[in-house]
């Protein structure tokens, strides 16, 4: 039985608006995929994910719900395997390095509105792309925390991506809440200052012992 939090699928005019957006690319992991969807779809209810093959029904302007989904999601999850970033058509032309590429245009949409886009690496050596490697459009995509499905604890990756995601949704629910109005504050002269220092166990700096986020939330 699937487990639904009190997050909701938006909605418009009586049409339920999912707010998660998989963006992926078909021949890359699809196995993994497959398992993210479903674990993604029972954690939070299918009506709130959205994805092109199961989400778009037959007859429908795919490119106009392609745009308006990746436009109006809160949360699009770029799902990254092995094959994602060099993927070539019969060309031999790379896919991204196309305009009218559908990963590319998805990623570029959201991240002109303003939306929370979060690469989600499938398997344990994938990496995140260089910003080199990447249009200018999508660039950005280089310089956001990832999410991390491993392969060999595939079970535990899930879980914590549906954890993870989970508490980005309910941030979004709930913005920061108002304080309430005590009146002019005496005047008590300046605070004092704080230093504050983050110390990272075996060496590195505090960014990049944040960037693999596989650790499991306390």
């Amino acid at each position: 039985m699937s487990t639904i939090p009190d997050v909701k699928a938006c909605q418009r005019g009586g049409a339920i608006v999912p707010r998660i957006f998989l963006s992926f690319r078909k021949p890359d992991s699809r196995w993994m995929r497959d398992r993210v969807y479903r674990a993604l779809s029972d954690r939070l209810g299918a009506d709130e994910i959205f994805k092109s093959g199961q989400s778009i029904p037959p007859g429908a302007d795919f490119a106009e719900i392609l745009r308006r989904q990746a436009a109006d999601c809160e949360l699009m999850c770029v799902l990254i395997g092995p094959g994602w970033l060099d993927a070539r058509g019969e060309d031999g032309v790379r896919l991204l390095d196309r305009a009218h590429d559908w990963v590319r245009l998805e990623i570029a949409t959201a991240l002109r509105a303003g939306n929370r886009v979060v690469p989600i690496l499938l398997g344990d050596a994938t990496m995140l792309p260089d910003a080199s490697a990447l249009p200018a459009e999508i660039a950005q995509l280089a310089r956001l925390q990832f999410l991390r499905v491993p392969e060999t604890h595939l079970t535990d990756g899930l879980k914590h991506l549906g954890d993870a995601v989970s508490a980005l949704l309910s941030d979004t629910d709930t913005g920061p809440a108002a304080e309430p109005d005590h009146g002019p504050a005496p005047n008590a002269g300046p605070e004092p200052s704080m230093t504050m220092t983050a110390h990272v166990s075996g060496g590195g700096s505090a960014y990049q012992a944040a960037r693999d986020q596989t650790i499991r939330l306390a």
